[in-house]
């Protein structure tokens, strides 16, 4: 078995800057603790995690808390747990899904214990209860997502703003002036009120009329029997739609079958473009789908040096930050029709 002294060599820093680093005791620059990290691999360096938590009172170990309600493991939300995993290692800690009850009720069980250092809260609603009981319980977190009043609170958040605004932009430049919005359906869930839904439904029907258009919002089950559903109630609600934007992932191919068993080609006679997704998934409807590509991988990356930048003492003011979605234009999105 390895020893402390040999990753050092390995590494190429002092036994203590190991010792900084496995324990947790004192700052180490992220560049010398994923050379350490990595040396600790190559070597197959196993630390005793209790030990180790009885002398630092630290574990190095952060909760990704995730709701256990429903089917909300996305590609996109994969990509982002992956990111956060890896720097998380990079930095010496180590990241678990853990998921948690969306009204917090399980939250004092599951941190009070001492099992973790911080946490990252994942499905962030408007009101949510989880954030009152987080801090009620002083556990270091980081959010995903933005309350109503999020400007005392450490977030990392889609800028849900700009990309609706941006993707509004795109579609009226194609010369469209008849939108609808596709969102999930999760009134009466305990997801009600999620923020990014609340967000986007609120800056599209602010700008649709800035901009002297005309927008419809209707909501879609889940799978692809809900977007067909929602295609159809979008041109019962406006027959003269012309472009569509959709916020939801297993529904956006029954959307275009929907659009299609309507008489209604894409994007001839309707563009559609999915709003925070990834461009591997719009790549897998026919035709492909123009995309709001979600920042995934740097959300996980940013929402893991938030929090252990707390945890290490290393945060010089709160973090704040928000990251658009980047177009990728594809093959659902054209000029508007005469």
């Amino acid at each position: 078995m390895a020893t402390m002294q040999q990753v050092a060599d390995r590494a190429g820093v002092s036994i203590a800057t190991v010792s900084f680093v496995v324990n947790g005791t004192k700052y180490v620059t992220p560049k010398t603790t994923a050379r350490v990290t990595a040396a600790m691999r190559e070597l197959k360096f196993r630390n005793n995690v209790v030990a180790r938590a009885l002398a630092s009172r630290r574990t190095r170990i952060i909760a990704l808390l995730f709701p256990t309600t429903g089917n909300r493991f996305s590609p996109t939300t994969s990509e982002f747990f992956m990111a956060a995993a890896e720097r998380a290692s990079e930095r010496g800690y180590h990241l678990v899904l853990w998921p948690v009850d969306p009204a917090g009720d399980d939250l004092d069980d599951l941190v009070s214990g001492g099992l973790v250092d911080g946490v990252i809260l994942m499905e962030v609603r408007m009101d949510d209860p989880r954030v009152a009981v987080l801090t009620e319980l002083q556990v270091p977190f980081t959010l995903i997502g933005r309350t109503r009043d999020s400007s005392a609170l450490p977030y990392v958040d889609i800028d849900f703003e700009t990309t609706i605004e941006d993707s509004l932009d795109h579609l009226a430049a194609l010369g469209h002036r008849r939108f609808g919005l596709v969102l999930e359906d999760l009134d009466g869930t305990p997801m009600a009120g999620y923020a990014p839904h609340q967000r986007v439904q609120d800056t599209f029907v602010r700008s649709v009329a800035d901009r002297g258009c005309t927008g419809s919002i209707v909501f879609a089950d889940g799978g692809s029997d809900g977007g067909r559903a929602a295609a159809r109630r979008l041109l019962e609600v406006d027959s003269d739609v012309t472009a569509v934007l959709v916020m939801k992932d297993d529904s956006s191919a029954g959307l275009l079958v929907g659009l299609y068993a309507a008489g209604r080609r894409v994007p001839e006679d309707v563009s559609v473009l999915s709003i925070a997704s990834s461009s591997a998934n719009g790549d897998q409807h026919y035709p492909r789908l123009s995309t709001m590509v979600a920042p995934g991988r740097e959300l996980g990356v940013r929402a893991a040096d938030a929090l252990i930048d707390q945890l290490d003492g290393t945060s010089v003011e709160l973090p704040h930050f928000l990251l658009p979605c980047e177009l990728r234009v594809a093959e659902s999105t054209a000029v508007a029709s005469s």
